[in-house]
């Protein structure tokens, strides 16, 4: 979704029952010189095109992302998450058998599985933080050198 350049003035809004934002006054022209060539944040050129986005969109004219919008979506993600988790669980109470080490045991199916996916999902991440530290120290060695 592209957006249109900013409004001037408000008369570019004369149907609409939003008011127009007004952009703040341009700085005063520097002692002798012109500064009719500077880009601004928001101005038009004659041809109608946006030479530069307005505050907090990007380039393609949509609203930039931000650490609290990744972190939000990130929460909603975990939350959809951990309910289908309950439900996964609530579904598979069958006791099963399980032997493991010498431990002998009955506990429900769905418990079983959570069990053995955190161990991997913790197995996984240990072995992902020796490669990181790895890299870490190859990258301090050779920017030091």
């Amino acid at each position: 979704m592209t957006y249109p350049p900013p409004a001037q003035d408000s008369s570019d809004y004369a149907d609409s029952s939003t008011p127009a934002l007004s952009a703040p006054n341009p700085p005063p022209p520097a002692a002798g010189g012109d500064t009719s060539n500077i880009a601004r944040e928001g101005a038009v050129d004659p041809a109608g095109q946006a030479s530069a986005p307005p505050a907090g969109m990007n380039s393609k004219g949509r609203v930039r992302r931000t650490k609290v919008g990744g972190i939000w979506v990130a929460l909603v993600l975990a939350a959809v998450l951990l309910i289908l988790l309950i439900i996964f669980i609530a579904q598979n109470t069958t006791n099963v058998a399980i032997h493991f080490l010498g431990f002998n045991g009955h506990i429900s199916l769905g418990l079983a599985l959570l069990i053995g996916a955190v161990a991997g999902l913790l197995v996984a991440g240990a072995i992902g933080t020796v490669r990181i530290m790895q890299l870490r120290k190859a990258l301090k060695r050779n920017a030091s050198a």
